[in-house]
């Protein structure tokens, strides 16, 4: 069996968010060495919580939780409520928290484990990119250390947040930009990827199958997450953006990419915060990232499934 590829999960949960957490938690290719939040979906504040209900409910203890930047870099921060809620995780009733989060600011933690860990570490980025542009400015030393940043953001086509952008980098495009421009291994999960990874009734009876509290709180998530895109988007089902990103760190099979050149658009009045995805070398540019094309569904919900039973495992009862 091969050694887990060490990761840090930089999140604002966030529905999506919560089910990347769970599947860097409870599968075996992966070791999730920390957790860090940034504001998003919803302010720092509520994402780090979020974060720490998460970790609480699925029993994930020994991995710190930091919160980081509570703002993009350089504009205001507008955050997805319309499809997230007020909370940022709107559907259950989380219990309080019993995993507390740690002092420091994330990029700090960020750095530490950088610096200490014994092999280089891929983050897993799957919120805005304030806080990977922040240690990569203030840290570029630490380039090398990281093996590669897998992300979900963007899109070959459309977005979301407006008709160009997603809505991850729309949030703080300078911190995007600053992120594909790095040097360091890009791979970009976005929106024409994520949206084959569709959270049909067929996958919600599989997580009631569970019968687990665990199980029963994806399935609350995934239910409030279906009604606010079949509202605002008129999708039938609810796709679930950032364990993608994940699966792609688990088994590179999964999810299939091509070599492109992304570029990030800055200041375009329609097209802010859009990338440029350059599919067939228009530009003449080399190729800066990985971007996804593929999913294989069957396989990306069998771990997303396999990971909640596991951790679900230890929890009592069902309902």
């Amino acid at each position: 069996m091969s050694v887990p590829v060490p990761i840090v999960i930089d999140c604002d949960p966030g529905h999506d968010d919560a089910l990347a957490i769970l599947l860097a938690a409870g599968d075996p290719a992966v070791d999730l060495l920390a957790v860090t939040t940034v504001a998003g979906n919803q302010s720092l504040e509520k994402t780090t919580l979020n974060a720490l209900r998460v970790c609480t409910v699925a029993g994930i203890t020994g991995v710190p939780v930091a919160a980081g930047c509570p703002r993009p870099l350089v504009q205001p921060l507008r955050v997805a409520d319309d499809v997230h809620g007020e909370s940022g995780l709107d559907g259950p009733r989380f219990p309080a928290p019993t995993v507390t989060a740690e002092p420091g600011h994330a990029v700090d933690l960020l750095r530490r484990i950088l610096t200490e860990h014994p092999e280089p570490v891929t983050l897993v980025p799957t919120a805005p990119l304030t806080n990977i542009a922040l240690l990569l400015t203030r840290h570029p030393e630490l380039a090398p250390r990281i093996r590669e940043i897998v992300l979900m953001g963007g899109s070959t086509e459309r977005g979301n947040r407006t008709p160009a952008a997603e809505f991850n980098i729309h949030t703080d495009p300078e911190a995007a930009d600053i992120v594909f421009r790095s040097g360091v291994p890009v791979t970009m999960c976005g929106l024409n990827v994520t949206h084959q990874a569709l959270a049909t009734p067929e996958v919600l009876a599989r997580f009631e199958a569970l019968d687990t509290e665990l199980g029963w709180i994806c399935v609350e998530l995934l239910r409030f997450f279906a009604g606010t895109y079949r509202r605002l988007f008129g999708f039938s089902a609810p796709p679930v953006h950032d364990p993608v990103a994940v699966a792609r760190v688990i088994d590179p099979a999964m999810v299939a990419c091509v070599d492109a050149y992304v570029a990030v658009e800055l200041s375009g009045r329609h097209t802010r915060g859009a990338t440029v995805v350059d599919l067939h070398g228009t530009l003449g540019r080399p190729a800066n990232a990985r971007v996804a094309v593929g999913l294989r569904t069957d396989l990306f919900w069998d771990r997303l499934l396999a990971a909640v039973s596991a951790l679900g495992a230890g929890a009592a009862g069902g309902r």
